[in-house]
């Protein structure tokens, strides 16, 4: 650690000295859990699919005695609700039907009775909610690799579409990036429909109360169902028979599945990985198995090997997780924003050099599947993970700019080559930015909404089209370049901005729970490029942020107000969503806004404790489980029947960054000392 350089009493923000303390202890908290090569990376927690699937998948790969299945079993069993089920969000109204079919099959898979009372809650559960007859194709495709459903009644992915070209409709790289790696190893899986059944006694009749054979496997059909829905389903339908017809001829299939399973290998990720994510990896591994590539292959062992990288996994005692993801780059940059806000820097001198020089090396400068539609792009992004090349992403490159800018004209950081990084950076961005004049998460322009009615995209989001808090990230990172809002990309990225602003004044959050963070990310975005701030806009999203503070000071929103617009910027009240609305006022600037400001500052310095604050809401957002990948209207009545999901937010994918609850707290703590002791 270095030695710090102690804050000169002529400081302005002396003058707030109860801010300087929380600061300066929440600073430590993060020195002491800085990495050794610079970086920081908090857990990423989602939910229970993804220890279910994990145990389910090593039981396909005839891994049965793996040794983390029965951790895997025990984590299940620690985050059962008491009413039987599992959810998909820390105080979500109600449990998942997905979840829990998947928990306790993976759960019967390592020999629990039927009899053992917790299986008995999840049972009657299920049972109460309709049954396996409600559950979304994901699940169903695990129940078709067990034994336990028929592979002609899931949908089918052919491989053949690896060969669709990029203007088709229905090219694989029309899909979001998540979506596209997750249907490669998938197509393998449709076309051969492998099977592990379970043993006769594990199996899941009890599931089947009045039998098998009577049970209808079919895919309920949505009200208001269009006819893309039907001839969708139809098409669905033909597939199946001419599968079972023996077509595709044998040889163009071989030779579609040779292709897809060169995609796969060509695409693992240095860490063994696939696409940063779960899913592909998964699926991935059971593809290559199917195809028999052995578990001692290269790419299967190192597959397998990421199971027990610490990235990946976290163990309590008897039981492990299998995080969703991880984010150590998000996680170093957001750090080091937060240490230039608080004024840090200057007391972190070394552990700042070794978190900058660590992301610097992060930049990914090789092509990746975004540039199938932009061949003559020069890379110059940021990926979120560890190790995930094939996919930069927009809102890391964008706060990678915002935590670089500080340092840009430094002659150390110049000497490693920071502007030759900045520049690519910059440019990778204009390229990437969508016609209508914002950005989205992975790729442009990507938006073919007629691909979510196939029925396989009954999940998440299937497609990847702009978001305003991305948006309002990359204007926020030209501002601080010394780019002019009269630049043309700003212009078309303001003129989005103002577009897609709710009438009550707020912005919603594509990435992060909900109104709160994406008001809290275009603010600072306007003011930081040099809009007016008195805009009746602006004042609106102000005033919304004033209207939703709580009497203890802070701010909360629950996920449950991506389907219930009655409790937007409504919830119990957190750390990292009370920085992100004071950041939004800090940067509006009303001097009206102040003593809200310090309520707001006053409750997160009430709520530190050691150094931190302790944060178990989820407040990231992975997919709203609207299909479309963006905002909809929330007011049409057969909404939770068409979605099949109400607030328990069951397509929905909703996620805890365990930094939250710190880094943006410290940010925002910073910026207003420099506001109040002015």
């Amino acid at each position: 650690m270095s030695n710090i350089v102690m804050e000169s009493e002529s400081d302005s923000t002396a003058t707030v000295p109860w801010l300087r303390q929380a600061i300066d202890a929440a600073a430590r908290w993060s020195i002491d859990r800085q990495r050794p090569d610079g970086h920081w990376v908090g857990a990423v927690e989602s939910n229970a699919c993804m220890e279910a699937q994990w145990c389910l998948g090593l039981w396909v790969l005839g891994l049965d005695h793996h040794p983390l299945r029965p951790r895997l079993g025990a984590a299940l069993l620690q985050t059962q609700r008491m009413d039987g089920s599992w959810q998909v969000y820390y105080g979500a109204p109600s449990g998942d039907i997905n979840t829990t079919v998947e928990a306790y099959a993976a759960l019967r898979s390592l020999g629990i009775s039927v009899d053992d009372e917790r299986m008995r809650r999840a049972r009657e559960w299920i049972l109460s909610k309709g049954g396996l007859g409600q559950v979304r194709v994901f699940t169903r495709y695990w129940l078709a690799l067990i034994g336990e459903w028929p592979w002609e009644k899931t949908p089918n992915l052919p491989p053949e579409v690896i060969w669709l070209p990029t203007w088709f409709p229905f090219s694989i790289y029309n899909f979001a990036q998540w979506a596209r790696a997750t249907m490669m190893p998938l197509t393998i899986l449709c076309a051969k429909r492998p099977v592990r059944p379970l043993p006769f006694e594990r199996r899941l009749d009890e599931l089947f109360p009045e039998g098998r054979t009577t049970f209808d496997y079919d895919l309920p059909v949505k009200p208001g169902a269009g006819l893309w829905d039907r001839l969708f389903r139809a098409i669905d339908r033909t597939l199946h028979r001419l599968l079972a017809a023996g077509l595709p001829p044998r040889k163009m299939r071989q030779a579609a599945i040779r292709d897809v399973t060169i995609w796969i290998l060509e695409h693992q990720d240095a860490d063994g990985g696939w696409g940063g994510i779960q899913p592909p990896w998964l699926y991935g591994l059971i593809a290559l198995h199917i195809e028999d590539y052995g578990h001692d292959h290269q790419a299967m062992a190192r597959g397998l090997a990421c199971l027990d990288a610490p990235g990946w996994r976290v163990d309590r005692e008897d039981a492990t997780w299998i995080q969703a993801t991880n984010s150590p780059v998000w996680d170093t940059m957001l750090t080091v924003m937060a240490f230039e806000d608080a004024g840090c820097v200057r007391l972190y001198p070394e552990e700042t050099d070794d978190a900058l020089g660590w992301l610097l090396d992060r930049q990914v400068n090789i092509p990746g599947d975004w540039s199938v539609n932009l061949p003559d792009v020069t890379p110059g992004g940021w990926a979120f993970e560890y190790a995930n090349d094939h996919y930069p992403d927009i809102d890391d490159t964008a706060v990678a700019l915002i935590a670089l800018a500080p340092f840009r004209f430094e002659k150390k950081w110049r000497g490693r080559g920071i502007e030759g990084a900045i520049a690519r950076a910059s440019q990778w961005l204009r390229a990437m930015q969508c016609e209508g004049g914002g950005w989205a998460a992975f790729d442009r322009n990507n938006d073919r909404a007629v691909l979510t009615k196939i029925p396989f995209c009954d999940f998440g989001e299937a497609l990847d089209p702009p978001s305003v808090d991305v948006t309002a990230h990359v204007i926020e990172a030209f501002a601080k370049l010394g780019i002019s809002r009269e630049d043309e990309a700003m212009r078309k990225a303001l003129a989005f901005v103002y577009a897609h602003q709710e009438p009550e004044g707020p912005w919603f959050g594509r990435w992060g729970v909900n109104y709160i963070y994406g008001t809290g990310a275009v603010l600072p975005a306007l003011a930081a490029i040099g809009e007016d701030m008195s805009r009746l806009e602006i004042q609106r999203a102000c005033d919304w942020l004033i209207d939703h503070q709580q009497s203890n000071g802070g701010w909360g929103e629950s996920c449950a107000s991506y389907m219930q617009p009655e409790l937007a910027g409504l919830g119990d009240t957190t750390a990292s969503q009370t920085a992100w609305a004071l950041m939004g006022l800090i940067a509006a600037d009303r001097e009206s806004d102040y003593p809200a400001i310090e309520r707001g500052c006053r409750y997160l310095v009430e709520q530190q404790k050691d150094g931190t604050w302790d944060e178990p809401q989820f407040t990231g957002t992975g997919f709203p489980g609207y299909g479309v990948g963006q905002s909809i209207k929330l007011d049409d009545p057969r909404l939770h029947e068409r979605l099949s999901q109400g607030p328990e937010l069951s397509r929905a994918f909703m996620l805890r960054y365990d930094l939250y609850r710190h880094y943006f707290p410290l940010m925002a703590l910073g910026r207003a000392r420099r506001l109040l002791g002015r």
